[in-house]
């Protein structure tokens, strides 16, 4: 998919309504997000590797808060399993539409059933797999046990949760010193100082970072064992946990 540049945030007129997953995000969200979060073009590879290595035969994976499908694609390239299928559910209309048209163009062996809907109302099923990429944060803070025990309840014996984060830390100065180092990765990408100020505001009530530990005491809450962290960069964290 072809990259259109993000410049939402160089004008004051940009997101006056807050942050939102609508067609401007979508038409600039690969560039966005590539600018934004360090290694996330590293991460949804590997999720499609670690899927193949977990994806059992006649079961589910489901990517929970799909956006353009990137985690879906590379399941879909990646996953070797017989008789599986993908589900990918997002609340976003503008995501999901762009989202079936990129998986039209770009196809995997898995096919993917893509769903307009609320991940909270989605039916997890016979899933081996399950995928929250950088979208529980999004979630309420007191829905998002609920729908970590609705995943676990739903994963078969050896299945797995990825989930990736942007995390918080209670260390003061480790939070001060990691913000520092996010927005100038921010800035190596191409972003300006206001830029980053105004995209930081309209995420402020949006966007609500956990620390590590939170992640992991929910994780276990709901019954899954061995969670384990297998990538960071800065404040952004990917962990696997086990059924």
């Amino acid at each position: 998919m072809k990259k259109d540049q993000d410049s939402l945030f160089a004008t004051s007129r940009a997101m006056a309504t807050g942050f939102k997953f609508n067609e401007q995000v979508v038409k600039v969200f690969p560039d966005m997000i590539a600018r934004s979060v360090p290694g996330y073009e590293l991460v949804v590879p590997m999720i499609g590797m670690l899927a193949r290595l977990y994806a059992k035969p006649a079961t589910q994976l489901y990517d929970l808060g799909c956006s353009l499908g990137a985690v879906s694609l590379a399941m879909s390239v990646a996953v070797r399993a017989p008789d599986t299928k993908i589900v990918a559910v997002d609340n976003s209309r503008a995501m999901i539409e762009q989202c079936k048209q990129m998986l039209l163009e770009q196809k995997g062996s898995v096919p993917v059933d893509v769903r307009l809907q609320n991940m909270l109302d989605t039916k997890i099923e016979n899933a081996s797999v399950v995928v929250l990429n950088f979208t529980l944060q999004f979630l309420d803070r007191g829905q998002r046990q609920q729908l970590i025990n609705t995943i676990s309840a739903g994963l078969c014996e050896g299945g797995v949760l990825i989930i990736s984060e942007k995390i918080c830390f209670d260390d003061q100065q480790e939070q001060v010193d990691q913000s520092r180092w996010h927005h100038d990765f921010k800035r190596t990408q191409g972003y300006s100082d206001l830029e980053i100020a105004r995209k930081r505001n309209a995420l402020e009530d949006v966007l609500q970072p956990d620390t590590e530990e939170r992640h992991i005491e929910r994780l276990l809450r709901a019954g899954m064992s061995n969670p384990r962290r297998w990538f960071q960069c800065f404040s952004f964290a990917s962990y696997i946990a086990f059924r």
